[in-house]
């Protein structure tokens, strides 16, 4: 029987793409989902911040209200950012303004471009800003692409860290 399925995986992609989008119970998915974050939380714990401090890096705060660096790991994606979620949408777009006034040392600590978006609905239907960066075509619930998504999301929250070391005075109230 196996050696049928693995014929048919090959003959028809889209047999393939069903079997891994198996349907799972919320119980299931949370437990895979808490799985992964553990698991990249015992990873980064022996990296220390800019400050040469331990972090909780899957839950890192920034220590500013209504800025977050979020990272998401779905079905269908990774994904790191800076989300701005301030109520007022003019405060709002005045920060992600001065975050732009800065965007030479943000992709100096990145090195690379992230994507820039004005006033879009979170997960939550609250409007927020974000600056993100996506990594398409990967999957929480599939073991094997946890080092992918872990070698994706690790140099870019360490690069967020060393960036907010150098420019977190200029947000402070």
């Amino acid at each position: 029987m196996e050696g049928w399925l693995i014929f048919l995986e090959s003959a028809c992609p889209i047999l393939k793409i069903l079997l891994e989008r198996r349907m799972y119970t919320r119980a299931e998915l949370s437990k895979i989902r808490t799985e992964f974050w553990i698991t990249f939380g015992q990873y980064m714990k022996p990296v220390p911040n800019a400050q040469g401090r331990r972090v909780n890096w899957p839950n890192y705060k920034t220590g500013v209200k209504d800025i977050y660096f979020r990272m998401r790991a779905e079905r269908d994606f990774a994904a790191i950012g800076i989300e701005l979620a301030h109520a007022d949408l003019e405060m709002q777009e005045l920060v992600l303004d001065q975050f732009g006034q800065l965007k030479k040392i943000l992709e100096g600590c990145l090195q690379e471009e992230w994507s820039w978006k004005l006033h879009v609905a979170n997960d939550s239907g609250q409007t927020t800003s974000k600056i993100e960066c996506i990594l398409e075509e990967v999957n929480v619930l599939n073991s094997e692409d946890w080092p992918r998504i872990i070698s994706f999301l690790k140099p870019r929250i360490i690069a967020l860290d060393d960036f907010w070391d150098q420019v977190k005075p200029g947000f402070e109230e």
